[in-house]
């Protein structure tokens, strides 16, 4: 049985192919649209995935949406009388609906030359999330938990997974969101961007804890481990809020009421600097979101009385959050796939419609290596091809038989301060570069966060770079031991490691984990075992390979960063592309831009 998963419609539209139970492709429209957190229909994902499947859209069977119109339908109608919001909200609700409901003819559209002769399903918002996570995890029972700003009509949800069993057992509704408080704590803080939640994490960091009591009223805690907003504070129950998942870049209307810069003060222009008030607000607003969060978790685990959890939605992508997990909660094996978010629901739409026939679980999702992939031979095509760019940057092209000479090459090259771009295999799912679209550095330079920032990222200072690690060689490096394969976990770093590994390691002595194996990704854990042996730290500093873009998919894209980047070499699979420099070069370089 073949599933054609899809998140439509929405920011992160995406698509995937599970064949018998089994996950063979899944990708972002973005990668190929080129724009980041693209939303609309995924034909370009679409597309990928049945080509990877070897597949045309009549071989599927079913093709699974993660929207259900008709999910919580009695409180929506209950909530619209009680309240009366503006006409305007409620059209473009209808408006909405009607999109994803379309997906039919933009199927026709997009694929004139296949007849389409199976059916539809529409999933449950929460439910396609919970499925994207249990059906993925290796538990064979575990709590199921879904956190993110909104969908059908929900804001979070809850179920027990046990076998190929999964149950919603509970939900938070509309008005009330813990998405909704971080994005419109983003907002306020300067960072109108679509997605930009991620920066308010990492700039917490570096805040203090003055401003927790101020934030604190905006979320409170009941009794029954769920949360409610003081919605004084908030505009999206009452008001029409700008959305535009039509097509193109997704945006978001201003989220927050006037009551808060009341209470808080003016919002920070996006063009402000940052001050320690910022900080100290982006401090609070994760601290209060981990007061909830943690809360809600802890409720569920009495109810189930499990100590095992999956969780997944667009709050999951809070790796400061899930790395605290295991000590704030009795939750003691926790798994979230790679993209947790709304694209991930694609896969969990798919999954939900493989068990409502009565299919078997199958194998847990190890790696996120489901994009299109690039074969040795048609990276070194590629390189050829772009022989005379090449050629005007005064570049050098060498191709690699053996690959422990490729990986010492490397090795020595990230030793020696290089910056890397390393596209290999097939492309991430999820929004993490976990080794085969990445961009790699030496974690022991305590100037590789700068040197990156100025040189490829040209992105906020305070961001912070990852650490991709071998599976065998965390408890040497972490407080921590156990697989986390997809960078979702902010965990302790070892007091007396901090100063060995500078460049990835937080203000706050943490670090985002990435546990790499050899039966995952074996050429990724080859580099990182060359340049362990080469300098005594098992683990390379791991970026994603973009340009305040989408992640590159293709290698041509690879290509045009590297060319119009700092970057000092390019490996496409084997082949290997240099800059002329001498070897103190790249230092020289390194320490003008940072003068500078």
């Amino acid at each position: 049985m073949n599933i054609l998963g899809v998140n439509a419609h929405h920011a992160d539209a995406a698509a995937c192919i599970v064949r018998d139970g089994i996950l063979v492709a899944a990708a972002e429209e973005e990668r190929f649209r080129r724009i980041k957190h693209w939303a609309g229909f995924p034909t370009m994902a679409v597309s990928s995935c049945l080509d990877e499947a070897k597949l045309s859209l009549r071989d599927i069977d079913c093709i699974a949406i993660n929207r259900n119109g008709r999910a919580n339908l009695v409180r929506k109608f209950s909530y619209v009388l009680s309240n009366r919001p503006s006409v305007k909200l409620l059209t473009d609700r209808l408006h909405h609906r009607r999109q994803w409901a379309g997906a039919a003819e933009q199927l026709l559209e997009a694929f004139p030359q296949d007849h389409f002769a199976g059916r539809f399903m529409h999933v449950e918002h929460h439910f396609a999330h919970l499925a994207s996570a249990f059906y993925a995890s290796n538990f064979p029972e575990s709590v199921a938990v879904s956190v993110d700003g909104f969908g059908d009509f929900a804001s979070a949800a809850w179920g027990w997974g046990s076998g190929t069993a999964l149950s919603l057992d509970g939900r938070v509704l509309f008005p009330h969101s813990l998405g909704i408080f971080y994005q419109a704590m983003t907002q306020y803080l300067g960072f109108p961007n679509y997605g930009d939640e991620y920066k308010l994490m990492g700039l917490a960091a570096y805040g203090a804890p003055s401003a927790v009591n101020e934030v604190r009223p905006l979320v409170s805690l009941k009794r029954d481990g769920t949360f409610r907003l003081d919605l004084r504070f908030f505009r999206h129950h009452r008001e029409s809020i700008a959305y535009e998942w039509s097509g193109g870049e997704p945006t978001c209307g201003e989220l927050f009421s006037s009551e808060l810069e009341a209470l808080l003060g003016p919002r920070r222009l996006s063009n402000q600097p940052l001050t320690d008030r910022h900080r100290d607000l982006a401090f609070a607003t994760q601290a209060v979101f981990e007061e909830a969060f943690f809360h809600f978790l802890e409720a569920l685990s009495s109810r189930y009385s499990s100590d095992a959890l999956v969780l997944a939605g667009g709050c999951a992508y809070n790796s400061v959050a899930n790395g605290k997990i295991v000590r704030r909660t009795p939750f003691k094996k926790v798994y979230l796939q790679s993209a947790a978010g709304d694209a991930g629901g694609a896969i969990g739409a798919a999954y939900a419609a493989w068990h409502r026939t009565g299919g078997e679980r199958a194998a847990p999702m190890a790696h996120a290596y489901w994009g299109p992939g690039y074969s040795d031979e048609e990276l070194a095509a590629c390189a050829a091809a772009h022989q005379s760019a090449l050629a005007t940057e005064k570049c050098q092209v060498r191709q690699f038989d053996a690959e422990a000479n490729l990986f010492e090459t490397v090795a020595h090259a990230i030793a020696d301060g290089q910056v890397i771009g390393w596209f290999q295999g097939r492309m991430e799912w999820g929004p993490r570069a976990l080794g085969n679209r990445s961009i790699l550095g030496d974690p022991r330079r305590a100037d590789m966060k700068d040197i990156l920032n100025l040189k490829i990222k040209r992105r906020e200072s305070f961001r912070p770079f990852a650490p991709s690690v071998l599976r065998e060689a965390v408890a040497d490096w972490f407080e921590y031991d156990d697989d986390v394969p997809f960078m979702m976990q902010v965990l302790p770093i070892k007091p007396d490691r901090r100063p060995k590994i500078p460049a990835v390691t937080h203000v706050d002595g943490t670090g985002r984990l990435q546990t790499v194996t050899a039966a995952t990704n074996p050429r990724y854990h080859g580099l990182i075992t060359a340049f362990g042996r080469l300098t005594g730290v098992p683990m390379i500093l791991n970026t994603s390979f973009n340009e305040n873009e989408p992640v590159v998919c293709r290698p041509e894209e690879a290509l045009d960063c590297f060319l119009r980047t700092k970057m000092d070499m390019l490996v496409l699979g084997r082949t290997v592309i240099t800059r002329n420099l001498r070897k103190t070069d790249t230092a020289r370089d390194a320490d003008a831009l940072i003068k500078a």
